[in-house]
């Protein structure tokens, strides 16, 4: 959901602030604030630098690594789970999609060229429809009689490296034995697509598919393994391009008794 922050609220903030000390404003929001204070041009002429909005805090960071000796505040904080705070400035007359066009500009990108025009849009487009939660009820049923593995393999997956935001993808394996329920089939590669289609790590995606069909089957075990290749890794960095990455998360009875660990390994060769 989105708060406005109306410009009652700012004056208000900045009306308890020192005005006799110098403000530089962070660009661009910090801008609007230090306007309405003592402003002056860079960080070296200020007493204070001022932001609107500390969010991860990462602006802050490096503001106070660049200049140490200088008080660092923020009008707002933003903590996860909060409302997506609005300024008066970052109101509808510019598209959120503006954002990504200054990226590719910085990057030296002609975004009015023919091919980039619509970019920034089909962007925005992707990753909302990528990242939107896809929730469903865990159907389940009378699993009585049923004692062996049930097992999916060679699920297909997508998600994005939450420390570079290249895609990572591949095969997730998916298995349990039931005490006295089972679920519907498509619920296996459901659980698995709730958790990787987001800003994720593989090992935390396994933990996560293995924990929630835990959470609603209790059975008397659950393996899950996922094999992938990182885009990251291919394109950057070390980049090796034919290299996967296998995760697994076992519980319960996989991971007590040997013989059900190994039935499972060799139904995911």
């Amino acid at each position: 959901m989105e708060r406005l922050i109306t410009w009652i609220e700012i004056k208000e903030k900045t009306s308890k602030l020192d005005k006799s000390l110098k403000y530089y404003g962070v660009p661009r929001g910090g801008q609007y604030i230090s306007a309405l204070l003592n402003p002056v041009d860079s960080p070296e002429e200020a007493d204070v630098i001022i932001d609107d909005l500390i969010e991860s805090g990462a602006t802050k960071k490096r503001y106070k690594e660049l200049y140490p000796n200088k008080k660092f505040i923020a009008l707002f904080e933003k903590k996860h789970g909060d409302d997506w705070l609005v300024f008066p400035w970052e109101t509808k007359e510019e598209p959120v999609e503006d954002n990504f066009k200054r990226i590719l500009q910085y990057l030296g990108e002609d975004t009015e060229r023919e091919g980039l025009k619509d970019t920034p849009k089909r962007y925005i487009k992707f990753m909302k429809e990528f990242l939107e939660p896809k929730e469903f009820n865990f159907t389940s049923f009378d699993g009585e009689g049923t004692d062996e593995m049930i097992i999916q393999t060679n699920i297909p997956f997508y998600s994005l490296c939450e420390h570079h935001t290249a895609p990572f993808f591949g095969v997730a394996n998916v298995a349990y034995i039931p005490s006295d329920k089972i679920v519907g089939l498509s619920k296996l590669a459901r659980t698995v697509d709730l958790y990787a289609n987001r800003f994720q790590n593989q090992e935390r995606i396994t933990t996560q598919i293995a924990e929630r069909i835990q959470q609603e089957l209790n059975p008397i075990g659950v393996a899950v393994s996922l094999k992938a290749q990182h885009l990251c890794m291919c394109m950057r960095g070390v980049k090796k391009h034919d290299t996967w990455t296998i995760t697994s998360k076992l519980l319960g009875v996989f991971k007590e008794d040997l013989n059900a660990r190994n039935e499972f390994l060799s139904y995911i060769k």
